[in-house]
């Protein structure tokens, strides 16, 4: 007798694998719908599914993102039914009358002739034709993984089970593990509220010092200053971040037919913000946000606005002073 192919016997092994892996996330997902209609409501219906050796999908009808305790509930309901080893009961060309007295629960996107195949673990029952475990204690451990929409209605659960659901619990472990290693033992949850909190008294205080250091500069540009007809022009390039620089446009808005054209230079990236004084727009045809598109040609960009404030951005720094240029020449034209 010959000796057995040794390639056919590790492919057959594998393919045996991924056919056990497939029914234990197949049973899963009865246990899931199930629970899932216990825990949200009976509304709740499968509307799409994909079962993977490494995982499963399950797309079911619901109009809210689930919460946290939800998601613990669902979990320990399909686990709990898990540990009771629930022994399949498989129903074979039955009719419908008698699968839906069974209380049978029809599956989405899936066609049904005269005679059906109903799976029963415990008071789960649907009719399905996929494989499963003979019985539920063979999956092992159930764990969701991810919880988000899909459509209008519709939600998405993806989740593990058995060896993928361990390996899947020990990533978690050791993540925390080493989190706990930077907070040098701490609890987490107290130690990371902790740098949260001192995050924004930082950035709180980043905001004040930018706001001074605003205001000193705008002190010191106004001698800047360009005296155009009747209009006051600052156009000048400026050392501030675009959210200061927007801090001095809204404090000018105020001014006596004013206008200020202001860049900003970061690494590649140029900015312009244009703002005009309410006065103007309430006696000219002037509007910052038409404005700011033809200054933004200058700098090689686009931008847009509100009419007394708009900001563009773009490649070109040398276009700046091109753009200074132009809003003085739109000015003596008025």
């Amino acid at each position: 007798q010959a000796p057995e192919n040794p390639t056919a016997v590790f492919e057959a092994t594998i393919n045996t694998s991924s056919r056990t892996h497939t029914a234990k996330n197949h049973t899963a997902t009865h246990l899931l719908h199930e629970a899932l209609r216990e825990v949200l409501g009976h509304h709740v219906a499968q509307k799409g599914s994909l079962v993977h050796p490494d995982y499963l999908r399950f797309d079911f009808s619901h109009v809210a993102k689930m919460t946290i305790p939800e998601i613990q509930q669902v979990e320990q309901r399909v686990n709990q039914r898990i540990q009771e080893n629930l022994a399949l009961q498989e129903h074979r060309a039955i009719t419908m009358d008698a699968a839906k007295e069974m209380g049978a629960m029809m599956l989405f996107g899936e066609k049904y002739g005269d005679e059906v195949r109903a799976i029963k673990f415990g008071s789960s029952v649907e009719l399905c034709g996929g494989t499963h475990v003979s019985a539920t204690g063979a999956i092992g451990l159930f764990k969701i993984v991810s919880e988000g929409a899909v459509a209008a209605g519709i939600r998405r659960i993806e989740a593990v089970s058995g060896t993928k659901a361990m390996a899947f619990i020990n990533e978690q472990l050791t993540e925390l593990a080493d989190v706990k290693a930077l907070l040098k033992g701490a609890n987490p949850i107290q130690a990371i509220e902790k740098l949260k909190n001192e995050n924004n008294d930082l950035a709180k205080e980043i905001e004040r010092l930018q706001s001074e250091k605003a205001r000193e500069i705008l002190a010191n540009i106004q001698q800047s200053a360009e005296q155009i007809g009747d209009f006051t022009l600052i156009a000048k390039t400026l050392p501030l971040d675009a959210n200061a620089i927007k801090s001095i446009c809204f404090e000018q808005r105020k001014a006596t037919r004013f206008v200020g054209l202001y860049g900003n230079k970061a690494d590649d990236k140029v900015t312009l913000s244009l703002v005009l004084s309410d006065d103007i727009l309430a006696s000219t045809d002037l509007k910052a946000g038409t404005l700011i598109k033809e200054f933004s040609r200058e700098i090689r960009g686009g931008g847009g606005g509100q009419p007394f404030f708009a900001t563009a951005g773009g490649s070109d720094a040398a276009g700046l002073d091109r753009a200074y240029d132009k809003i003085k020449n739109i000015l003596k034209a008025l």
